[in-house]
């Protein structure tokens, strides 16, 4: 079983990468910076989860 906060965190990953292409496409520094840090934390949440199903499967 998958972690919400492994799905959560993909989710992040995902919008983080469009907005952060879509911010060097059309020279939005802004938009760019805004995906970088979106999908660094969707990277965390992913880990977060990760951590989580760890400690469930050790645990069955």
């Amino acid at each position: 079983m998958v972690d919400k906060d492994r799905k959560e965190g993909t989710a992040d990953k995902i919008k983080g990468t469009v907005k952060e292409l879509y911010g060097k496409v059309t020279g939005n520094e802004g938009k760019e910076a805004e995906g970088k840090a979106q999908k660094n934390k969707g990277k965390v949440q992913n880990k977060v989860g990760e951590g989580k199903d760890k400690v469930r499967d050790a645990l069955d």
